[in-house]
């Protein structure tokens, strides 16, 4: 267990590192390790090595994971249901993927009924790949809707970029989620994976969420 804590090491290093290069100061970004088909020992031992942010796609697994960890910032990073609201805003700290007003709905009125105030993402659509995400032109109307509920905090966006090898068409991408972050307002820009995190950063990304990079290959069926 001690090479994930060697690598969560590294990355944070190279993450300063590519902050520096683009004129931003270093710890200003926060790592979100991606559990998704991870084992809980291997996530629980990054937990241990200083990790404090912990994102999953699927409740199911989630549920099963959690309650074999350490305290950890729990972040919600999949498709959000509106039938799984309720347990979402039970489970989760963050939710980053609101991508429609009828969600937004749902999981505030959910939170609402647990006496909580839910952090949220709005999350974009900014890749002809990705089925999921609101349309950027469209977020601050989306906005709107996340704070017209009061158990809901909007602290930003969250988008995935698109599944290419060009460097500069990634880039073009996580511009638009950062001019979309500007309008819509917030403290947390969510872009950027294992495979594009350094454009990401390049872009202004203040949260990272690695998977592989972090925990290597998934080993979960």
């Amino acid at each position: 267990m001690s090479e994930i804590a060697e690598r969560l090491r590294a990355l944070r290093a190279e993450i300063d590192a590519e902050l520096r290069r683009a004129g931003r100061a270093p710890g200003s970004v926060v790592l979100v390790g991606v559990a998704k088909k991870q084992p809980a020992p291997l996530v629980a031992a990054a937990i241990e090595a200083g990790l404090r942010d912990v994102g999953e796609n699927y409740l199911q697994e989630a549920r099963e994971k959690f309650g074999l960890l350490p305290p950890v910032r729990k972040h919600f990073i999949g498709h959000l249901q509106t039938n799984k609201a309720k347990a979402v805003a039970q489970l989760f700290d963050v939710v980053q993927s609101v991508d429609r007003a009828e969600a937004a709905v749902a999981l505030g009125k959910a939170a609402a009924a647990l006496g909580k105030e839910l952090a949220v993402l709005l999350q974009l659509n900014i890749s002809p790949a990705e089925r999921f995400g609101c349309p950027p032109a469209e977020a601050e109307r989306l906005a709107e809707a996340v704070r017209a509920q009061p158990a809901l905090r909007l602290d930003g966006v969250m988008a995935i970029g698109p599944l290419s090898a060009d460097s500069a068409e990634i880039s073009r991408s996580f511009a638009l989620a950062a001019k979309t972050f500007a309008s819509v307002g917030g403290s947390t820009l969510s872009i950027g994976m294992s495979g594009d995190w350094r454009e990401a950063v390049r872009a202004g990304s203040t949260m990272v969420r690695l998977g592989t990079a972090l925990f290597g290959s998934r080993t979960l069926p």
